[in-house]
């Protein structure tokens, strides 16, 4: 007998009704249904109005109190994920010892482990198909150009104590901070798509060392 086809693709049950004031819970659910199906698919363009709603539980109108259309849905799960990112650089941090040099390789270790526990989020956090023309867009330079501030401050911040420590050399905190996220992102971004290369064991090491003008020990 031929399997019943309905039985795979039907949709899951209505959510119930917000009761008053349980709006903001609706918003978190929409956000985390689309990292659910950005950890699941890997493909940004896979979330949609449409598939978030029907993984909620909502009609699709419903997403339209929180969120006028899907960049700014994917805005939301991109600001999600650099808290979390913050929140995985920190507790790093706090973990270290209190030597400048080590707590740096300790923030930078996180950073590009964040990025390969994460793919799916970590290439939405920095742009990718979603992000839209601002001139058509609800979005604003602002909401864009503000993502990930915090964790260029921190990443700043390592740098910073090992300039006042003595163990690096950087004469231009800011230009060498972003030479040092950028080769950060870098790294994380061939790992993850050049998944087959022999990376030489340390080359995060040679590579932080380098942009972060770091002594010899």
């Amino acid at each position: 007998m031929e399997k019943d086809r309905t039985a795979t693709t039907a949709p899951p049950p209505a959510r119930a009704r917000n009761r008053r004031g349980e709006g903001a819970r609706l918003r978190d659910d929409i956000v985390a249904a689309a990292v659910e199906l950005l950890e699941e698919t890997g493909d940004e363009s896979a979330v949609t109005l449409r598939s978030v709603a029907r993984r909620v539980g909502i009609a699709a109108p419903s997403i339209y109190r929180h969120f006028p259309d899907q960049p700014t849905i994917m805005l939301a799960v991109a600001q999600q994920a650099f808290a979390e990112l913050e929140a995985q650089l920190r507790a790093a941090l706090d973990a270290a010892d209190n030597d400048p040099r080590k707590r740096l390789f300790a923030v930078c270790t996180a950073y590009l482990k964040f990025a390969e526990d994460h793919p799916g989020r970590y290439r939405t956090m920095f742009g990718g198909l979603w992000m839209p023309d601002l001139s058509k867009s609800t979005l604003t330079d602002t909401d864009i150009s503000s993502l990930g501030d915090a964790n260029m401050t921190l990443l700043s911040g390592t740098l910073s104590d090992c300039v006042t420590a003595g163990c690096a050399t950087s004469t231009d905190l800011v230009a060498d901070s972003v030479a040092l996220w950028l080769g950060l992102h870098g790294l994380a971004h061939q790992r993850s798509v050049t998944v087959a290369y022999p990376w030489p064991p340390d080359i995060a090491e040679r590579m932080i060392t380098t942009l972060a003008h770091l002594k010899d020990e």
